[in-house]
């Protein structure tokens, strides 16, 4: 993961061109609604903010995906992964369905779970908001990409444990996920080959060793949550990804039907850690169909 590290940097950086403009409002359909910078903590720090994708004349209460960025969980930001997946978020877009694009504070601030507790806030935030924005708080769900995909699945697996820790006090608990989709996440975080390297992004994460401190590891780990009353998931995987093993994604499927909770393994041929290789009409129209049920 370290090796790909500064290789999904410099490809985010030069695709998206990071200014003080968005880069991807250009990406989705013409009309499209854009609230950019929105504060979701009531402070000024530059990583509680997000940007919201609203359908052209929206009408009504519209569902809403949130969209967690990836990065190793110490890079990047609310811009990244977009640029590379532009027409599946613009059929999201066209199929009437809003989506928040989130930042979180990098593990290299803020160990485990502070970035949970970001992600967790900015849904809060856009739940206790949702009739200002038009969103139905009824049909909320989490995308995510590599550790933006651990973040997701941590959202959507953890939120019916109610883990005190994962949220910022005060911070309200009433949302519920209807859907996960999850590219290439992490699932168990002792299974990385750089798990006793004190210097890989998963050690930075939990501040130790996930196999000097299987205890933290455990806690961080979306395994660690599945249960039965879990939301379906759609999980997609590039089978030559040399950052997140694929045995990752098929570890958490493998959970999911263990206790009967629904959900899609998708692997992606010959697909990388990351690109447009995901952006492909047979993935795209996976994913807008699994949204649409799934946020009817």
């Amino acid at each position: 993961m370290k090796k790909t590290l500064l290789a999904i940097c410099m490809f985010c950086s030069s695709l998206l061109g990071y200014s003080q403009s968005n880069p991807n409002i250009q990406f989705f359909p013409e009309g499209t609604v854009l609230k950019g910078n929105i504060p979701y903590n009531n402070d000024t720090h530059q990583k509680h903010l997000l940007d919201l994708y609203i359908p052209k004349n929206a009408t009504g209460k519209i569902p809403l995906v949130v969209l967690i960025h990836g990065g190793a969980w110490l890079s990047n930001d609310k811009y990244a992964d977009m640029g590379y997946m532009t027409k599946t978020l613009a059929e999201i877009v066209n199929s009437g369905i809003a989506i928040a694009s989130i930042d979180y504070r990098f593990s290299t601030e803020a160990i485990f779970p502070a970035n949970l507790q970001d992600c967790n806030r900015a849904i809060s935030f856009l739940y206790d908001n949702a009739d200002k924005y038009g969103f139905d708080t009824k049909r909320f769900a989490v995308m995510g990409f590599s550790a933006g995909g651990h973040l997701a699945n941590m959202v959507g697996l953890s939120k019916n444990n109610n883990v005190a820790n994962f949220f910022m006090k005060g911070s309200s608990t009433a949302f519920n996920i209807k859907a996960v989709v999850d590219f290439y996440g992490p699932a168990e975080l002792v299974l990385f080959p750089g798990a006793e390297d004190v210097k890989s992004p998963e050690s930075i994460l939990l501040g130790a060793a996930p196999l000097t401190r299987p205890d933290l590891a455990k806690i961080a780990s979306p395994i660690t949550y599945v249960d039965k009353n879990d939301p379906p998931f759609l999980i997609i995987q590039g089978e030559k990804d040399q950052s997140v093993d694929p045995k990752q994604s098929k570890l958490l499927s493998a959970w999911l039907n263990a206790v009967g909770v629904q959900n899609e393994l998708i692997i992606v041929k010959a697909a990388p850690h990351y690109g447009t290789m995901f952006d492909v009409e047979d993935v795209r129209n996976k994913v807008i169909s699994f949204l649409k049920q799934k946020l009817k």
